[in-house]
């Protein structure tokens, strides 16, 4: 029976490659969640490349810009696998909509609140539904909350084990990363910007294409 700290102890010292390796093993259920970011590209490329058996999803919330469709799209055909997309329910965001507006996510942060969780959240948790690990794109240097997380730790919002392999990786390391993969697209004027829309960032950003 794994616990947080035997599989905190597990990982411990593995690299990001042979850590999602470690967990695509141990279990059954395992899920990636991207946002098409630059952090969630390099997992991509990670799972992709190892052929690990763990499901890669993500979040239309309705909202997203043209160009994050043409990324989905490069990186689906670039790995040759699913990559699982999880709307919002139409119904709830038609009614919700049609009670606020279509922007009234801009006029309250009650209203951000129920708007994200009516895009995302709900999306999330069924994409996470069947899930035993929840494998993100976080680090510790996207923020000052994040600095505090765990690489291991139980998400007591979905009620299962998150795993956050790049957690301690700085930017320096990324742009490394990036830079010693020599399939990685300098053409940034197509799929360069930034979507932030209800707490749901998408860099969109143009990674092994």
């Amino acid at each position: 029976m794994h616990t947080i700290a035997s599989i905190t102890h597990e990982l411990s010292g593995l690299p990001a490659d042979q850590g999602l390796a470690w967990v695509s093993r141990q279990f059954k259920n395992v899920a990636f969640s991207s946002a098409l970011g630059e952090e969630d590209q390099i997992i991509t490329h990670l799972i992709s490349t190892q052929h690990l058996p763990i499901e890669i999803f993500t979040l239309d919330t309705g909202r997203l810009f043209a160009e994050s469709y043409d990324l989905l799209d490069l990186t689906r055909k670039k790995y040759q696998r699913p990559i699982t997309t999880y709307f919002p329910d139409s119904t709830t965001v038609e009614a919700w909509i049609n009670a606020n507006g279509i922007n009234a996510f801009y006029d309250s942060v009650e209203n951000r609140k129920e708007c994200c969780n009516i895009r995302k959240v709900q999306p999330l948790r069924r994409a996470l539904a069947k899930a035993d690990v929840w494998v993100t794109g976080l680090r510790g240097q996207q923020s000052a909350n994040r600095q505090q997380m765990a690489r291991v730790e139980w998400d007591h919002q979905m009620n299962l084990i998150k795993y956050n392999p790049l957690l301690e990786w700085t930017d320096e390391e990324m742009r490394h990363f990036i830079s010693h993969h020599q399939n990685i697209s300098t053409d940034h004027r197509r799929v360069d910007r930034i979507v932030d829309f209800d707490f749901f960032l998408v860099r969109v950003f143009q990674l092994f294409l």
